[in-house]
Formats: C-alpha cells, structure tokens, sequence
C-alpha cells in the first residue's frame, strides 16, 4: 500500500512497531521513488506514541491528504479463557489505536482547505460470526462504526471509509488442509492478494462522493 501510494506521488509517512529491518528496507524502497517519505517507530496501542507519531510527521509535512489506520493485532482467543492481557493487546491496538489515529489526523485535516481521507482497515469477520475471535471480531466491528461517525463528524470536507479485507494471506506453518477449508467459503475460489487491497485503496481516495462506508474486498466470503 505504502509503495502504491509512493507511485501515484505522495509522500509517504509510515509506521512500525517492531520490524525495525523490514521498516528500514520499505523506507529505502519508498524514497528510491518519493524521496520525502519518512518512517516513525510507533506503538499504536499507546495514545502518547500516536501523538508523537504525529508530531513527527507535522515538524516534515506541511498537509495530510490521506490517513490509513493499518496496525492491527490479530491471534484466537477461545472462550471462555480469553484474559485481560489478551483482550487489551487486540482492543487497545485495533480499536483504541485506530481511534486516536483518527483523531489526530483530523485535528491536522480540519485546518486544510482542500478534501482530504482517512481509510481505516477492518475485517471480513465483522459481518461474520467465528468463534475463537471474540475480542478481535469485536474490535473491527468498532471500528467499522467509527468509520460512520468519523464520516458523519467530518463532513464534507474530510472523507472516511474503511477497507474490509477477507483472507489475503495464510501462515507459512498453516495446517495443510487450511487453505482448502477457506476456499470452500469464497466464492471466487481463491485468496485474494494485497494488490486487492491497493485497488479498493486507490478507489477510495480518487473517488470524491463516498463517505461511512466500508467495502468488503473479500471474494465473496461475506455472503456466506
């Protein structure tokens, strides 16, 4: 997402919490097309982080057009053994993170005279039921009514949608008959791949009369 959105001229600012070598080869190949992009270490779980992230990326930038709340934790949590420990890592990062992103790019965006967008990142899960995800599915399904209140606050000056990815990617050590499994769900039998993120991303920022929505870029799963 980062290296399409270098591609279509914007300066990427991005964040990272632990991958600091992965960050470091993404920024090198972000700058060799947009050279002004910058990366920040940034614990999306902790508002104080966020706003440093965002203080950083105000002393480099002089406007914010697009935000795209990204960081998201994601591991089972069967019932009814789910901890606080494991409840607050998926929350505080998925729901908690994705609203004080929000919030702090609207307080930069709401001072610009131009429309500007802010994506947020969901799940296919939040229109589904699966067990051992309960915190998670949780999470996304807030923030996907975020996305509507953002939208509603910010009109029509600040556009808010949110992408709802299905199963882009599998777990090298996955079980052999996962992928299988998974499959059966879509109906356009297969996986999709992040470029079928990228598409719906591009979509949303080119587009200028879409707001509070969330699109579902998930082979179908949804329907089932």
């Amino acid at each position: 997402m980062a290296l399409a959105l270098a591609k279509h001229g914007y300066a990427v600012c991005f964040t990272y919490l632990s991958s600091a070598k992965q960050a470091r080869q993404t920024l090198k190949e972000l700058r060799a097309i947009s050279p002004a992009s910058q990366m920040v270490r940034c614990d999306i779980s902790k508002v104080r982080a966020i706003e440093r992230a965002f203080a950083f990326f105000a002393r480099r930038f002089k406007r914010l057009d697009v935000c795209i709340a990204n960081a998201s934790s994601f591991f089972p949590t069967p019932l009814p053994n789910v901890t606080e420990k494991e409840w607050d890592n998926l929350v505080d990062t998925n729901l908690k993170g994705t609203f004080f992103t929000m919030q702090c790019a609207v307080r930069l965006m709401i001072e610009q005279e131009f429309i500007s967008r802010i994506i947020t990142m969901s799940d296919v899960s939040a229109s589904l039921v699966w067990r051992r995800y309960a915190p998670y599915t949780a999470s996304k399904v807030g923030v996907q009514h975020l996305t509507k209140i953002f939208a509603k606050e910010f009109a029509p000056t600040i556009l808010v949608n949110s992408i709802a990815p299905g199963t882009m990617l599998l777990h090298p050590d996955r079980d052999a008959g996962l992928e299988k499994d998974i499959l059966k769900k879509i109906p356009l039998r297969r996986l999709g791949t992040p470029d079928d993120i990228v598409k719906a991303m591009l979509f949303l920022i080119e587009s200028d009369y879409i707001t509070g929505q969330t699109v579902s870029v998930d082979g179908g799963r949804v329907l089932f």
